[in-house]
């Protein structure tokens, strides 16, 4: 672990995981807290670093550290909640399912990814920020879930684009730094910034990088807060075919033909089936089992919409069907439509 002024979150994350390691290597940036105290009254071994804005570079001075043959990658601001032990020891590096908390529509929803954080010896990273593992060997995914909270109502975005601007100095067509540096803008609500970066991102990226599929849906997230339909138009006649199956995709499309039939009813109005059929098909996806990016977005959140659409059109008894789906989710919002129908 790299950690800096984190004694709010460490101890948490060790003893979440300390049953299921041999040594706890923490290497730490300026901590002017309790943060080493912290951790070694969990028994770990404690080095200072000098943090240059490089990610990669203290995440390998870590790992140059460790005297074992696997290494798990953790930050202070995560914590292990599912650790299939039996299925891990017959495995060997993998992807861990990390899920974050954020805020979307004044609501707290959570998305998950899985990120290569089991590396052998021998495995290093690259990149200053947004760091990934340089390995020849193939990513399994591991039985092991983390659940992170450090950008939930958390701003770093003055440090990101710091970092993310001087990587991008170096390489200025690396498609994974553009939709990074996309993202960034995005959170910020800088949206024409934002939606230049994932254009240049979306028209040189690979498209089975693991990141493709984000960056497509936040991009039409983003054009459609700035109003460019026809653009997003475009991306999504290219896409339907390649994300078809992905409920992200679908559900990001049904939010795409609402805001373009209410910019001009009269006009878009033959487009107003497409966004039922948007999160029909989301909800036929999730009953599959299609991963999901941001939770719900196969289950309760596209019900919900279908709720709201079919209660526009008077259709009660079909709105009180999908609420009825959604509210056994938990979802408040379709509870509450519930309660006035």
């Amino acid at each position: 672990m790299i950690v800096k002024d984190e004694s709010k979150h460490l101890n948490t994350c060790l003893e979440s995981v300390k049953e299921y390691v041999n040594e706890i290597i923490i290497v730490d940036t300026g901590s002017t807290d309790h943060t080493i105290e912290i951790a070694k009254t969990h028994g770990a071994a404690v080095y200072e670093y000098t943090w240059t804005n490089d990610f990669a570079a203290a995440r390998n001075f870590a790992l140059t550290k460790s005297t074992s043959e696997w290494n798990l990658i953790l930050d202070a601001d995560e914590q292990i909640t599912s650790w299939d032990k039996d299925k891990v020891n017959k495995l060997l590096i993998g992807e861990i399912n990390i899920k974050s908390n954020f805020k979307q529509n004044n609501e707290e929803r959570y998305s998950q990814i899985f990120i290569s954080r089991l590396l052998p010896k021998g495995a290093y990273y690259s990149g200053k920020i947004h760091e990934q593992v340089m390995s020849k060997l193939p990513k399994v995914e591991m039985p092991i879930e983390v659940f992170h909270t450090g950008y939930f109502q958390t701003d770093k975005s003055e440090r990101n684009l710091i970092i993310l601007k001087e990587e991008l100095s170096k390489n200025p067509k690396n498609a994974y730094i553009l939709y990074q540096l996309a993202r960034q803008y995005k959170t910020m609500n800088l949206y024409q910034d934002a939606a230049h970066f994932f254009k240049k991102s979306y028209q040189t990226a690979d498209r089975s990088e693991g990141y493709f599929t984000d960056l497509v849906v936040n991009y039409i997230y983003t054009l459609i807060e700035l109003k460019q339909f026809y653009p997003a138009f475009e991306i999504i006649d290219q896409m339907n075919v390649p994300l078809g199956n992905n409920p992200d995709y679908q559900f990001v499309c049904g939010i795409f033909y609402m805001n373009f039939v209410l910019s001009n009813t009269a006009k878009n109005i033959d487009f107003l089936p497409l966004i039922e059929r948007s999160y029909l098909i989301c909800l036929a996806l999730g009953n599959q089992n299609e991963r999901e990016i941001v939770l719900g977005t196969g289950s309760f959140l596209a019900a919900y919409n279908l709720g709201v659409y079919y209660e526009m059109f008077n259709q009660k008894e079909k709105a009180k069907e999908f609420y009825e789906i959604s509210a056994a989710y938990h979802y408040l919002p379709a509870k509450s439509r519930l309660l006035t129908l």
